[in-house]
């Protein structure tokens, strides 16, 4: 078994991409790909078998409660997972939310009825918080920031691909195997996960001391757990005058007071109430809410409209749900790469709003009678809405803050997000079943039944209606697909105030270091708990990609006023430090191709900036001048990409980084760099 060494954060320890072969980090970046995995399916998997699930369990007024209980207990855990992870060593954590989401994924598979069912879900979201904050993290222990995007790219496939493949998987092990099987399925992928980590992840702890603010995340956990309660349960478990519902309220009111005096105390608040003197922030915070609000309440009702109303098997409604899943990863993708080519934002958030609430109407429109053609045109309009305003909302809300707080505002927006989708889908739910057991009963009036299909029946179990006589089947039909497109008239309104919230965002210029978050920050229904530091590397880490450093050459290039190749200013800064290359030699070790280095050799000997001494290559007194005037291009390139993060009293960690990436920049780790001053007294 692989031991983790602890060593203190006093620097200690290998950097990040130190002492791993490069197949060990494959291996294990595979293994915590599975565990990802695991987290990211149970986010969709499920919604496909919620019908079949309430069939067998009953409790259709319980439904939301399967997706809303594994939702509310991972966006608890998330922020915990991420300070205990830096305090006590991410590997054993990581180890202990696999155990933990196994657990929970086990029971799941033996839960006899509805109360047990989402208890469990509760226990593997406690886990699925762990899965998904601290594999993104351990990322950053194994590999150099350089690399740091392209590995982290993978976790955002693993998230597009699972948006795709868990309404399918859900699905046929539904239709083909059981509903329990949606659960069973994370058994051997998760085990295979635990012990490829214990073989092979060897990461060193560097013991971060954290003040963890436990009462501030029980606190917020229970706000939020009053206020879906009050919403799942007003109406249809207790009237919404009654001492139990206003009960609630009460509490949830007097916690989120408490909450809010905590927080103000707190060393480390788990959701820093200075963020929301940021206008953006909490402009953002809002439209985050809407969108989840919208986006899970229509994912998790939208199968049960397929299944029961439109009459398709479980497999066939996770085909008819990947139009929005398309529309969705298509505008998200795309919006994100316009935004940080152009610097341009603010569109994005007004037209998603506006397309996500016209799609909500859309869906309203459905009937039990609705083609499967435009059935897919209105799903595709609902995800590509969503699409437009997921990615761009995180990277608005990470150009508003300053360094210290680019970690908390990144998960802030996303918790929003968590909040929302547990709102929602409870707020959706009690809608559906009131609006389904009033019209069940006016369709079924004066009508004689079989035993055993009254409203109720058929209400609690949607097979039941197979059981009525043929002329009662279409009003029954017709009261469950008008209830559950009643649910989207409803969220649409919710949705324009989004839309209205959006005209006030303010267009900030971007910082050049702020591009588009991957899929897992957009797609993931629970927050991503990352560090500054953490965002602020997967950020700038495009620029040690072999495009990246060849499009950052061409710019000093040109920032310093030469016509020189990219790859002959890389090379004349490589002998500025060093004193001496071997262009040669050089091919070997480099990330940069043999024609390039020779091509970039020949440019700088017939400009005379450099001369042959044998194998060597060495500076001319014009080369010097050459590679001083690039030198400080790059560092100014560097400054303008950061704004404002590096001023004066610029962190430690960010220095530390820009270190990293201008040594993986100029080719070694060998040298620490000269760094560029911040802008006020960059010309002292």
């Amino acid at each position: 078994m692989a031991q983790e060494v602890r060593t203190p954060d006093v620097g200690g320890g290998p950097a990040p991409g130190e002492g791993h072969s490069h197949r060990t980090v494959l291996v294990a970046i595979g293994a915590l790909l599975l565990g990802m995995l695991l987290a990211a399916l149970d986010q969709t998997i499920v919604s496909t078998a919620l019908p079949t699930i309430v069939s067998e369990l009953g409790g259709m007024e319980h439904l939301s409660w399967v997706v809303t209980a594994y939702m509310l207990a991972a966006t608890a855990a998330t922020p915990l997972w991420g300070k205990l992870g830096d305090q006590y060593g991410r590997k054993k954590l990581f180890q202990t939310a696999i155990v933990l989401f196994l657990i929970g994924s086990a029971l799941c598979g033996i839960a006899q009825n509805m109360p047990q069912l989402i208890a469990f879900r509760a226990v593997q979201g406690l886990g699925g918080g762990g899965l998904m904050v601290l594999s993104m993290a351990i990322v950053g222990d194994l590999v150099s920031p350089r690399e740091r995007g392209r590995y982290q790219g993978l976790f955002g496939a693993v998230f597009g691909a699972t948006s795709v493949l868990g309404p399918l998987l859900g699905g046929v092990f539904t239709e083909h195997l059981s509903w329990r099987w949606v659960f069973y399925i994370n058994l051997p992928i998760g085990v295979v996960a635990l012990f490829v980590i214990a073989a092979v992840l060897h990461i060193p702890v560097r013991s971060t001391r954290h003040t963890i603010d436990y009462l501030g995340t029980f606190l917020i956990a229970s706000v939020a757990t009053c206020l879906v309660l009050v919403a799942s349960l007003g109406g249809t478990t207790w009237a919404w005058g009654s001492p139990q519902i206003i009960g609630l309220a009460v509490l949830g009111v007097v916690l989120l007071v408490w909450f809010v005096y905590v927080e103000r105390r707190a060393a480390e608040p788990v959701l820093p109430l200075k963020l929301f003197r940021t206008r953006t922030f909490t402009l953002v915070s809002v439209i985050s809410f809407v969108v989840g609000f919208a986006m899970f309440g229509a994912m998790t009702y939208l199968p049960t409209f397929l299944q029961v109303v439109q009459g398709v098997t479980p497999t066939m409604s996770g085909v008819h749900m990947l139009p929005m899943v398309l529309g969705m990863l298509i505008t998200s993708t795309a919006s994100g790469q316009i935004v940080s080519r152009t610097g341009r934002w603010k569109i994005f958030p007004l037209a998603g709003t506006a397309l996500t609430a016209l799609g909500l109407l859309l869906l309203n429109e459905l009937t039990e009678t609705s083609s499967t053609w435009q059935m897919s045109v209105y799903f595709f309009v609902f995800g590509a809405g969503l699409g437009l305003v997921m990615q761009v909302l995180v990277l608005v809300v990470q150009n508003a803050v300053s360094y210290e707080d680019l970690g908390v505002a990144t998960s802030g927006a996303t918790f929003f997000r968590s909040i929302g989708a547990s709102f929602g889908v409870a707020v959706f739910g009690t809608i559906f079943t009131n609006r389904l057991n009033a019209k069940l009963d006016d369709a079924l009036a004066g009508q004689s039944l079989p035993p055993g299909t009254g409203p109720d029946q058929i209400a609690a179990d949607p097979r039941t209606v197979s059981a009525l006589p043929p002329e009662l089947r279409p009003p029954v039909l017709h009261a469950y697909a008008t209830s559950i497109t009643d649910v989207f008239l409803y969220a649409a309104p919710v949705v324009l105030l989004a839309f209205v919230v959006a005209w006030f965002l303010k267009e900030d210029k971007l910082r050049g270091s702020v591009t588009a978050p991957d899929t897992s920050q957009t797609l993931a229904s629970n927050p991503v708990e990352r560090s500054s530091y953490d965002e602020c590397a997967r950020a700038l880490s495009v620029l040690g990609s072999r495009e990246g450093r060849k499009a950052i050459y061409e710019k000093i290039t040109a920032k310093a006023g030469l016509d020189l190749l990219p790859a002959a200013s890389w090379l004349l800064l490589r002998i500025r430090r060093h004193g001496t290359v071997e262009p040669a030699r050089l091919a070997e070790t480099a990330p940069v191709p043999l024609r390039a280095i020779t091509e970039a050799a020949r440019q700088v000997e017939e400009r005379h900036l450099a001369r042959r001494e044998g194998l060597q290559l060495i500076l001319t007194e014009e080369g010097v001048e050459t590679a001083t005037r690039l030198a400080k291009a790059r560092e100014e390139s560097l400054a303008e990409l950061l704004g404002d993060w590096w001023g004066p009293d610029r962190p430690t960690d960010l220095v530390k980084l820009v270190e990293e990436l201008t040594a993986e920049l100029s080719g070694s780790d060998a040298e620490r760099p000269h760094l560029p001053e911040p802008p006020r007294d960059h010309h002292a």
